[in-house]
């Protein structure tokens, strides 16, 4: 039940409080070692390359950094989308871009980059496995045996109950995921202002991201809001979707069945078989049997 003084979130927030929670080269790294099964103990081995504005002002990737030779792209989803890789092709095309602008790409020397990684951490309300692999080429009109092009990004739920060997080796990616799950808890039942400064006070007092939550709270809540608003309406429009897809769907049934209907009983009437016509009234299995007799679908 939301409040109709309920303050509107701000929608001027672009970054992302995943983005925000690991923007600590620290705490990147716990997570890189968590994911790689490394013991880097060094924060500054960490090169943070995110970028801020790619390719389209609303789009730009959440976390990527270079490592051990390695360019890592992490991105956080709070809904499902099957185009992750198309965006991670745009992503890292314009990251080796910047990484050789001072290189000669027409000469004969080869020119070495970084090896890419690709990981989506999802953490939405749609049900969805442990893991699972995004392909470009899943993408495709056309599909060939070996794609020319491919691309692969692994998607990890990070939801309470799933991958949690990963979320004990690394306890701010465990806490991150607590914390929006509480959210999403109180939202149910609570203005979404109210849901949020709940779990932000409750973390705080369990241990749960609560120095970062200390440090950030005004931030952090403003992001809490407007990424589960958004959430939200992205659900709501995709439930519209459906139920117009659907409603349309019927009406269109409708519309097909009746005219086959018509076309059935022409047909009766003209050979002379009113009383199949009556017959097929009464009796569906009837009626099926003297369409297939007619030819119509």
């Amino acid at each position: 039940m939301n409040s109709t003084n309920e303050a509107q979130p701000n929608r001027s927030y672009k970054a992302r409080l995943f983005e925000l929670v690991f923007s600590e080269k620290t705490e990147l790294l716990k997570l890189y070692n968590a994911m790689n099964k490394t013991d880097y103990k060094d924060p500054e081995l960490l090169e943070i390359n995110t970028l801020k504005n790619a390719i389209y002002m609303s789009m730009h990737n959440d976390v990527s950094f270079l490592i051990d030779s390695r360019l890592t792209l992490y991105e956080h989803q709070s809904t499902y989308s099957p185009n992750l890789p198309l965006r991670y092709l745009f992503y890292v095309s314009d990251l080796y871009s910047a990484e050789t602008r001072n290189e000669n790409l027409y000469g004969t020397k080869i020119i070495h980059i970084p090896a890419p990684r690709f990981v989506i951490f999802y953490n939405g309300e749609e049900e969805q496995p442990d893991s699972q692999i995004l392909k470009l080429s899943d993408m495709y009109t056309v599909h060939d045996d070996i794609p020319v092009l491919e691309l692969e990004a692994l998607m990890l739920n990070i939801n309470p109950g799933h991958n949690q060997s990963l979320l004990n080796a690394c306890k701010t990616l465990n806490d991150y995921s607590e914390y929006t799950a509480k959210v999403r808890s109180y939202a149910q039942i609570m203005s979404l202002n109210e849901a949020v400064e709940k779990a932000i006070t409750e973390c705080i007092s369990n241990g749960i991201l609560a120095d970062f939550l200390r440090k950030n709270k005004t931030e952090a809540k403003n992001m809490s809001i407007y990424e589960y608003d958004q959430e939200r309406h992205i659900r709501q429009e995709r439930e519209a979707a459906k139920k117009e897809g659907v409603a349309e769907g019927i009406e269109e049934g409708i519309k097909e069945g009746t005219a086959n209907i018509l076309k059935l009983s022409a047909l009766l009437i003209d050979a002379g078989r009113t009383d199949d016509l009556k017959r097929a009234a009464e009796n569906e299995e009837f009626c099926k049997k003297l369409c297939e007799e007619f030819h119509i679908s």
